[in-house]
């Protein structure tokens, strides 16, 4: 079933909505939220999760009939609607982020009364996921992130079948996200990040959309899924594991590497150009042999600007 989350006007047109799909059998709460969106430029999110309503409300009305939904799950595609619309990051208006609002509020501004329904509707799920994306500068390998996690979220960690679990701890600092408010609450929650902003990779949001129904089967909420076993070996990383390179130069940054692949130490992953005589000024090699995890997209440098990333297995 569709429904608005929230309602809310706006000073000089109609007023707007944030949409949500609640699927399955009734319950006092959802056995699994998933929430994208909360950036407006993170669209691999809400094209994954818009695709995921869509087949879960065609297994609800039989069109799978091998499959059935046996709990309910809740969906909101897209958190930042005007975001979304406009490709920016932040709530157009006021250029605040959402995810610096939580646990929000109903008598606050507008983006705290937006951050209030989402964890409201979300907070007594046993399972709750985030999506999200790198900046629309860098992308990342699609990952489970962990924050301060029990052993429990490890476990159920790799029931994604994602390749690579990150490991960090609950920030200090960002103490008003979204996980931060989650985490008060009994159940488990998961941040995935995929890919690049501003854009929809197709071979990342495929990668996700199956490994979430995989998922909903694994954990039990979707009955009939055909599991299939592993085929590539799921790491854990910690924080630790990152290595980083930046950029000793500014200049003109191109490769061909994609992110997923194994590489060894010293391997040239990329060159930076000089924009203007077009000569190479500088070789990107890997700082060591490990997983790379995440590479830069936008072409353009300054020094200082972190190029790639590479995880050391554990």
């Amino acid at each position: 079933m569709k429904r608005n989350l929230l309602c809310m006007t706006a000073p000089v047109r109609d007023g707007f909505d944030i949409p949500c799909h609640e699927i399955g059998p009734a319950s006092a709460y959802p056995a699994v939220a998933l929430v994208a969106g909360l950036h407006g430029d993170e669209i691999n999110g809400v094209f994954i999760l818009s695709r995921l309503a869509d087949f879960l409300n065609n297994v609800e009305e039989g069109k799978y009939p091998e499959l059935r939904l046996v709990r309910r799950v809740l969906i909101i595609p897209a958190v930042n609607v005007l975001g979304v619309n406009l490709r920016t990051r932040t709530w157009p208006f006021d250029k605040t982020d959402i995810n610096r609002m939580f646990p929000g509020s109903t008598m606050g501004e507008t983006t705290q009364r937006i951050a209030y329904a989402v964890l409201e509707a979300t907070k007594r799920a046993d399972y709750r996921i985030d999506l999200h994306t790198a900046s629309t500068d860098f992308e990342e390998i699609p990952q489970v992130r962990l924050h301060g996690p029990t052993e429990a979220e490890r476990q159920t960690a790799r029931k994604f079948g994602l390749p690579a679990i990150m490991e960090r701890s609950l920030s200090p600092v960002f103490t008003t996200t979204m996980m931060c408010s989650w985490k008060v609450w009994p159940g488990e929650s998961f941040l995935l990040r995929i890919g690049q902003g501003g854009t929809v990779q197709l071979n990342h949001c495929q990668r996700v959309f199956r490994a979430m129904v995989s998922f909903l089967g694994r954990i039990g909420v979707l009955e009939g899924v055909d599991i299939a076993l592993e085929d590539e070996e799921i790491c854990h990383f910690d924080k630790a594991s990152a290595f980083r390179v930046y950029a000793e130069k500014a200049g003109t940054f191109v490769s061909d590497s994609q992110v997923g692949r194994w590489v060894r130490a010293g391997q040239e992953l990329g060159y930076i150009y000089d924009s203007f005589s077009g000569n190479v000024i500088e070789k990107v090699v890997a700082p060591i042999a490990g997983l790379l995890t995440g590479i830069r997209r936008h072409p353009l440098l300054f020094e200082g600007d972190l190029i790639l990333r590479v995880n050391r297995k554990v």
